[in-house]
Order: structure tokens, then sequence, then C-alpha cells
């Protein structure tokens, strides 16, 4: 008996150990306008309009891809000149959304995310077949509505080597 209530505590004590109380860290949106402002960086960079795509963006906005150094980021202009290099090895670029973006809006930190799904498909000019990668991005947003950070994550391996990027 004093060996089966022993394990009975014991087992309380574990679960109550790892029960967690709900709490709520902000708010999840699928309507918003920074998602709109995310739309626009995908439209300016499709049709390469580079007036529409950097408007979406802070001066000092910097970027991160997959397949860089974590630690490092590169500024705005260094990543129009790689979203150029795109159009230069690749015909027919298209950027599908797939699924829904959200936007976080975060009370801890008080970081303001939109995460977005994407389809990027583009045909090559060298071999002429076709590209395509799925991928993430996450995009941090200023008090102006402005992109100040993103994150690009998806295997962009393929097309680098094609592009001749090398980080």
């Amino acid at each position: 008996m004093k060996k089966t209530l022993s394990t009975i505590a014991l087992s309380l004590i574990v679960m109550l150990s790892f029960a967690q109380t709900e709490k709520k860290n902000g708010t999840i949106y699928v309507n918003h306008p920074n998602i709109e402002v995310v739309n626009n960086t995908v439209k300016g960079y499709v049709t390469q309009n580079v007036d529409l795509w950097s408007s979406c963006y802070a001066d000092t906005a910097k970027f991160w891809i997959s397949g860089m150094d974590i630690k490092k980021r590169i500024s705005k202009k260094e990543n129009l000149s790689m979203l150029n290099t795109d159009h230069k090895f690749f015909n027919d670029i298209k950027v599908k959304r797939f699924g829904y973006p959200d936007y976080l809006a975060y009370d801890q930190g008080n970081d303001k995310v939109v995460q977005s799904w994407w389809t990027w498909t583009g045909t090559s000019k060298k071999t002429g077949k076709e590209l395509v990668i799925t991928f993430v991005v996450f995009d941090w947003f200023n008090k102006d509505g402005k992109i100040v950070q993103e994150g690009t994550f998806g295997d962009f391996s393929k097309q680098f080597a094609e592009e001749g990027i090398v980080f």
C-alpha cells in the first residue's frame, strides 16, 4: 500500500511539473495590411518593379536566405542584386502563394511578423528545364509598416548553382 501511494504521489508530482497553463502572447491575423506589403514584395520581384519592391522595405533592412552563414545578413542593395540575378538566368519566373500567410503580433518583445509560404518556378535559360522551389518567408516589420528583417527558408541549392552564387 505504501509503495502504491508513493507511486501515485510521484506520478502526480511529475504530471504537475509538466502541466502548463495557457497564456496568450499576441494575436494571429489572416488579414492585415502587413500581409499586403509582403504580397507587394513578391509582385515587385516577379514583375521586376524595383520601386514597388523597394518601397516595402526600410532602407536598413537585412536579409538572410537558406544556404548563407546563419550569422551573415545582407543589405537591401545586396538582396536586390541577387533577385535581379534570378531574372538573368531564368525565364518565366512565377511565385505563387500556397496556404495563407499569417500576421503574428506578439505581445512579448512587440515583434510584428508575417510568415508566408510560396512556390517559385523558373525556366533555366541554360538548360530549358523548369526549376520548382517551395519556401517559407518570415518578415519582421517596424512601426511604420516597413520590413526591417527577412528570413527565407528553402532549398535554393540548384538555383544558386545555376546562377553561380556561393555563400
